[in-house]
């Protein structure tokens, strides 16, 4: 697989990653072992080096899982994984990124990835108690001293982005960005592109909106956060429709998915934007992966992006706690 370089500081990943998260966490049961360790090697055997976990999924144990996985082809991949949330056993019980409390953790997760050093560390969401500029001399603390390679921030606004830059240059950030939610493109793409950041989208398939497999009609177990996402209602899935039809159609014309035609939208916004789709299932994997192969001409992205603003986007993304937990 083709290679993208996220931050002017060179971290070098496969042109699409491989999100970890629903093997254990926010789509229903996890999955066995046995199973989740089967489709992360295949991603390895597909070209992707990439792969996104953090210490809240599951809480703990999808760490556990990828650590597992990419044990034989350590020294072939990027791993990342992110702090930030803190636990009354294993259950998320708040923020928190405090400097001791952040080193505390990040010794956890090396542990139970099995590795001496994390590549790629986030901060999973901004903490509003801790100033950025603490956590930011934290992380640059943990590279200096070899437990961590490149500092990352998720869902962080753009005064964040830059207080933090300024203390531990940031590699890359994780935000949701897709046609299903292109808020970035307001301040943050800009904000990246000056300061030499990489964009790392998750939900890159609105959480599997932009597949066609979800219609208004889709009912959510409960042990899937959809079903208590606002995004993810009837009238909101109605709404999303006319992407998702132009998506079949444009796939129709090229031998390929909406999925496929969604990913390929999204590589061709920046050439340090690296996706991370997940799946739990091996055919979807080969499907995301195969996206890097398609290639959309100026009238179908613009076809594209005008659909895509006719969505309503004023309905919130997450329950009111988790909306609390995005940065401004």
């Amino acid at each position: 697989m083709e290679t993208r370089t996220l931050a002017r500081n060179g971290l070098e990943v496969s042109m699409i990653g491989f999100g970890c998260m629903g093997l254990s966490h926010g789509y229903g049961k996890r999955v066995d072992d046995v199973h989740g360790i089967e489709v992360i090697r295949r991603a390895v055997d597909l070209g992707v080096t990439f792969f996104d976990t953090a210490q809240m999924y599951g809480p703990f144990v999808n760490e556990e899982l990828v650590g597992k996985a990419l044990r034989p082809v350590r020294d072939q991949v990027t791993i990342a994984t992110k702090f930030g949330f803190d636990f009354e056993g294993t259950r998320e019980s708040g923020l928190n990124s405090t400097p001791a409390y952040i080193r505390k953790t990040v010794d956890a997760s090396l542990q139970r990835l099995g590795v001496e050093k994390i590549d790629l560390l986030y901060q999973h969401r901004v903490d509003p108690t801790v100033p950025i500029e603490d956590v930011a001399g934290t992380v640059k603390e943990l590279i200096e001293a070899g437990k961590v390679g490149h500092f990352g921030l998720s869902e962080a606004g753009v005064s964040t982005i830059r207080r933090a830059h300024s203390v531990q240059p940031v590699t890359a950030l994780q935000s949701e960005y897709s046609l299903w939610w292109r808020e970035p493109e307001k301040e943050i793409l800009n904000t990246l592109d000056e300061l030499g950041i990489g964009l790392v989208p998750f939900s890159p398939l609105g959480k599997g909106l932009l597949t066609g497999a979800i219609t208004h009609a889709t009912m959510f177990g409960q042990a899937d956060v959809r079903a208590s996402l606002p995004r993810y209602t009837d009238q909101a899935l109605r709404d999303g429709q006319q992407v998702v039809d132009l998506l079949t159609a444009i796939a129709h014309r090229k031998n390929a998915t909406p999925a496929q035609i969604a990913l390929a939208w999204l590589l061709a916004q920046q050439p340090w934007i690296v996706p991370i789709p997940g799946t739990t299932k091996i055919h979807r994997l080969e499907e995301n992966t195969a996206a890097i192969s398609v290639a959309l001409n100026d009238n179908e992205r613009e076809e594209l992006t005008a659909a895509s603003a006719l969505i309503d986007t004023s309905v919130p993304r997450y329950s009111k706690k988790m909306q609390s937990w995005i940065d401004r």
